[in-house]
């Protein structure tokens, strides 16, 4: 009885690596490439740390660098599991605020993203592709950004957030 359950072990075992390696191969096998052009939308996490002039209550300006990474609202959609880093620059001159950063991007493939964020005079921060490398090159989109917190400081001179994106693309 033992040898008969340790013949079913082996055989099962060896069906079930079977059927992984079918799945696997079938799962390469229906991978889709991307659509050329579309919608995208992702949410972005990130932290970094800041440099305050505290000039008054009304006026101030920082500058920050944080890093971050993206995951896409739909698994395997434009820009999922990408890297970034960012740098930046805040102002408020009596009450009249501005926010500029310009962030590089990178996927699994080490292809490349620069993308320009700025505060729109309705208050929303929008972004625009402005060079890529690889897949990205000739790269063009646009959207909207959404922040998701602030989160609470763990130290002085940090922060950490998360951001909505959606907008659209077309590759060359």
């Amino acid at each position: 009885m033992r040898r008969i359950f340790v013949f079913m072990s082996a055989a099962v075992l060896g069906a079930s690596v079977a059927v992984l390696i079918a799945v696997m191969s079938a799962g390469s096998a229906f991978a889709t490439d991307i659509p050329k052009e579309g919608p995208y939308g992702l949410t972005s996490c990130f932290s970094g740390v800041s440099n305050l002039i505290a000039f008054s209550k009304t006026h101030w300006a920082s500058t920050y660098e944080h890093t971050g990474t993206n995951l896409s609202n739909s698994p395997g959609g434009m820009f999922d599991k990408t890297s970034f880093r960012c740098v930046g620059m805040n102002t408020s001159f009596g009450g009249r605020n501005t926010d500029t950063s310009v962030c590089e991007s990178i996927d699994k493939d080490g292809d490349k993203r620069l993308s320009y964020f700025s505060l729109a005079s309705d208050g929303k921060i929008t972004r625009e592709q402005v060079a890529g490398t690889g897949k990205y090159e000739g790269m063009v989109s646009s959207g909207t950004t959404t922040p998701l917190g602030p989160f609470p400081v763990m130290k002085a001179g940090t922060f950490g957030n998360c951001v909505r994106q959606t907008g659209t693309y077309k590759l060359k």
